[in-house]
């Protein structure tokens, strides 16, 4: 292996210890929310509450581990939540028509990694800034999803296909038992396989990783690929647990799914994250949001505390690089 590979593939020891650090600082976050709220509201410590941030942190993770690995290139996909409704309704139609919920399922899936490879495919063979291409895909999907609803909702689905979203086990919601699942899978993904490893050093430096013989063009396809297959299984978990799917299912989706992968750590310039970090985002944003709605905080200030803490979060991210540098 030449120099330059196995300087593209081993992401900077000081940004390793700088992860591990604000990893740290991450979770002493999240102890010093949950020990803010205990006192402000009795209410916060209770099992049914607890488990319910768990299951609205599990739905907001799906979304947001498949993005991780999109942001690790140094790209963005804002086309998740519209990609979430479509896949949702186009899986709807499936369990509805041939009663049938795992070709539903199977469908969902297809359906929002295909949404994802067109993405991908803009990205590289078109050469569309990423935010740009998944921006237009955002308003592509939400006109094919209100044309294909045409105003209609989808409800009343089998008891068994409810239960993913809404089931228990073992005093467990379903959903974050597959949240463990797919927090190892795609932790031991970036950070114990080469394919993982090669999306770092894409991030870090595009043109070395290039030079070194790295399939960039390849890669960037499977990471926005995995991004929209996420999606999709979130529109499994989000039609389980609503029992309905409408056109406007995923509106309010992305800004939560982009703040959860900047708050867990994982830089906007690349080569920077982990999945790990990204639940850990997703555990704050929901333990914040829980915590304003037990205290009555209007709804109309949620959004704002939302984008104060992302902007805080991009803040704290460049001042680390800066300083790092």
């Amino acid at each position: 292996m030449t120099d330059i590979t196995k300087e593209a593939l081993s992401p900077p020891r000081s940004f390793l210890s700088q992860d591990a650090i604000q990893l740290f600082y991450r979770l002493l976050a999240v102890l010093l929310i949950c020990a803010v709220l205990a006192v402000l509201n009795d209410s916060f410590l209770s099992l049914g509450n607890i488990l319910n941030v768990l299951r609205q942190a599990s739905l907001t993770f799906f979304i947001a581990s498949g993005l991780t690995l999109v942001v690790l290139t140094a790209g963005l996909d804002l086309s998740v939540g519209a990609n979430v409704a479509l896949s949702a309704c186009v899986a709807g139609t499936v369990i509805h028509t041939t009663g049938s919920p795992v070709l539903g399922i199977l469908t969902g899936l297809a359906c929002g990694g295909i949404v994802g490879l067109l993405n991908g495919i803009m990205v590289t063979a078109l050469r569309i800034p990423s935010f740009i291409a998944t921006y237009g895909m955002l308003w592509v999907l939400n006109g094919l999803t209100y044309w294909y609803m045409a105003g209609e909702t989808l409800h009343g689905f089998p008891a068994g296909f409810r239960q993913i979203g809404s089931g228990y086990l073992f005093g467990l919601p379903i959903p974050v038992y597959l949240l463990l699942v797919f927090l190892g899978i795609g932790t031991l993904f970036a950070q114990r396989t080469i394919w993982g490893q090669e999306i770092y050093a894409i991030g870090a430096n595009p043109v070395a990783a290039r030079l070194s013989g790295i399939p960039v063009t390849r890669r960037l396809l499977l990471v926005y690929a995995v991004s929209g297959t996420m999606a999709g299984l979130a529109s499994i978990i989000f039609l389980s647990r609503l029992n309905s799917a409408e056109a406007d299912i995923g509106e309010s989706l992305t800004l939560p799914a982009i703040a959860a992968v900047l708050i867990g750590g994982t830089s906007l310039f690349g080569g920077v994250g982990t999945v790990f970090g990204t639940f850990i985002g997703a555990l704050i944003l929901t333990l914040v949001l829980n915590g304003m709605n037990l205290l009555s905080v209007s709804a109309n200030w949620q959004p704002l505390v939302t984008g104060i803490i992302v902007i805080l979060a991009v803040w704290l991210d460049m001042k680390t690089r800066r300083r790092a540098q």
